[in-house]
């Protein structure tokens, strides 16, 4: 079954915490853009591991192919906190020291990193 969701907000840079995500799995990536909607699956996409948002799945290795998925909701899940425990070390917020905002974006990081609360 294919769903339509709305578009969602683009990133241009790196974002705290945002090196891996598990999102909605487009039917297929044109030219870094979703077409022809969702499928039910969800997949994982770890920047970490060299895989990239942008990718349509027949465009990644074997290796991405096999951390991407595709799974179901509840698998998806707990193959993202396998995956992030076991492959990657969690920093903590003043450690990352990347933050994603949205293009246009005026929001700033109540307590930014080396400042007080």
């Amino acid at each position: 079954m294919l769903q339509k969701e709305a578009a969602v907000p683009t990133y241009d840079q790196p974002t705290l915490g945002w090196t891996v995500v598990l999102r909605r799995q487009p039917v297929r990536i044109v030219k870094g853009q979703p077409e022809g909607g969702y499928t039910d699956a969800y997949e994982l996409i770890c920047c970490e591991c060299g895989d990239h948002p942008d990718l349509d799945y027949r465009e990644i290795s074997a290796e991405l192919r096999r951390i991407r998925g595709p799974y179901a909701f509840a698998v998806g899940i707990a193959a993202y906190g396998e995956h992030v425990r076991l492959r990657h070390k969690p920093e903590s917020v003043r450690e990352a020291g990347h933050i994603r905002r949205r293009e246009g974006s005026t929001h700033v990081a109540a307590n930014p990193v080396g400042g007080t609360s």
